[in-house]
């Protein structure tokens, strides 16, 4: 039997129990009195039983408001639960009220534009002199910008609500993106900003890739607008690498750059909170208070990437991502070059020391170092290559500047102060997205020999490597 009762039955019983033994005392009282003689042991026996009838009373009592006390909290429990749900349950119905509202004002949206886009398009196959030309390609690609934002308001709504489901389409990166960078081209431009597109292709490697094209888009028209919006003189600057071949794959590297109000470190901290934990205070000026960055940042990871985000305030912000995409029809053929061996002075492979947190990024410097030659050896934090370059000979390390852990700043220090490294001292590189004077002074004082920003030109590359690789010195 439970104690408490749970339930009317088992309450019911211990009550019932409860006046079985008060029955049972009281005959023994009744009893007592009349068989026992002696005045003192009667009173005492009379005490006794007085005592176990208050106990048994008691217990009952206590019984009984428990049990009421129970019911009572278990049936205000189950109110309200039953009120939480209801409540779930119309907000799971208002939220896709919105998303259907917002889907068919999408929709009503789009035709309009879509006439407008027609109708330009049509001019443009008139008689119009030059002036007029540039007029209507104004016009044309402004209409083409808007009718991103929508989509990109839909698809943030999407990517924030529902599932993701990757749309796989062949994709030309130059061909496809270029014409999405002509719209912000004169976005830019109205703001009075500087803009400039590099895409860095390797001519002989050109491939078309398989890969989500809309959601890559949508990646690159939320960080795009953002690096608009929050410049105000300057320039935005967009550089897409798809140098880098790994086996059936090509990684595609995305930076965007501005020279606009940039973040501090608690805002870099929270700029891909989600909209529930975001500190809307601290960004308040900065990136807007919406879900923009938390969705991209979805969308970057889902299709197999890492935003990055490196930022000085009042100088400007660098977000990056890249992106392993599967190569499909080679567009022009060619024969890959011969791999250089490069010897350091006991001519032996030359071994190379990689901190980089980023696995993406460790595939595209390894690939870059490989075909120069090198053998690499990656560790993802400043602490790590620390302790490894203590224990293992390495001819030249490349040091990510912003690792967890340890940045590669204090790792760079550790390691220049060290006995190993006063016996035989080797070349550190710093390698950052984060190219600004105040990054490269702060380098040369930790005691890097040499700085090379992201993306990472080839020939830039190649000259540190053979400044520093190929020294045939003699051993004596």
């Amino acid at each position: 039997m439970i104690f408490p009762p749970r339930t009317k039955k088992g309450l019911s019983l211990w009550v019932i129990c409860s006046i079985i033994g008060a029955a049972i005392l009281g005959a023994f009282f009744f009893i007592g009195i009349k068989y026992i003689e002696d005045i003192n042991y009667l009173i005492t026996f009379s005490l006794l039983v007085f005592i176990l009838l208050i106990i048994a009373t008691a217990t009952v009592l206590y019984l009984i408001w428990s049990q009421l006390e129970t019911e009572v909290v278990e049936s205000f429990l189950n109110k309200r639960l039953s009120e939480l749900e209801l409540e779930l349950q119309k907000a799971d119905e208002s939220s896709d009220h919105k998303s259907v509202y917002l889907a068919n004002m999408s929709h009503e949206i789009r035709i309009p534009l879509s006439t407008i886009l027609g109708m330009i398009r049509m001019l443009k196959n008139t008689d119009l002199d030059v002036d007029q030309t540039a007029q209507v390609e104004i016009a044309e690609y402004s209409s083409e910008h808007l009718l991103q934002l929508v989509n990109m308001i839909l698809n943030n709504s999407k990517g924030y609500e529902h599932d993701l489901k990757l749309n796989m389409v062949t994709i030309d990166i130059e061909s496809d993106l270029s014409r999405l960078f002509k719209i912000f081209e004169y976005q830019a431009w109205e703001k009075g900003l500087d803009f400039e597109c590099k895409f860095m292709s390797d001519k002989k490697h050109n491939f078309l890739l398989l890969g989500d094209l809309s959601m890559i888009q949508q990646v690159l028209v939320n960080l795009v607008n953002n690096a608009i919006k929050f410049t105000n003189n300057g320039k935005i600057e967009i550089t897409i690498d798809h140098t880098i071949t790994y086996d059936d794959h090509q990684v595609v590297t995305f930076y965007i750059k501005d020279t606009g109000v940039g973040m501090n470190k608690n805002e870099m901290e929270h700029a891909f909170s989600t909209l529930e934990n975001k500190n809307t205070a601290s960004l308040q000026h900065y990136r807007g208070s919406g879900i923009g960055l938390t969705v991209t940042k979805k969308l970057v990871e889902f299709m197999g990437g890492d935003l990055k985000i490196e930022s000085k305030e009042n100088e400007g912000s660098t977000f990056y991502f890249s992106l392993q995409l599967q190569k499909t029809l080679n567009i022009k053929q060619g024969l890959p070059p011969e791999n250089p061996m490069l010897l350091n002075k006991f001519d032996y492979r030359f071994n190379v020391l990689v901190a980089e947190d980023n696995k993406m990024n460790q595939k595209v410097i390894k690939f870059l170092l490989e075909s120069q030659g090198a053998e690499c050896t990656f560790v993802t934090n400043g602490l790590d290559a620390v302790n490894l370059y203590k224990v293992i000979n390495f001819d030249m390390i490349f040091m990510d500047i912003y690792m967890p852990k340890m940045d590669g700043y204090d790792a760079t220090k550790i390691i220049k102060n060290s006995d190993k490294y006063a016996k035989n001292n080797i070349p550190i590189i710093a390698v950052s997205a984060s190219a600004f004077d105040q990054d490269i002074e702060k380098a040369k004082q930790a005691g890097v020999d040499a700085f090379l920003a992201k993306p990472i030109d080839t020939e830039k590359l190649k000259t540190l490597l053979e400044k520093y690789a190929l020294k045939k010195e003699s051993v004596s």
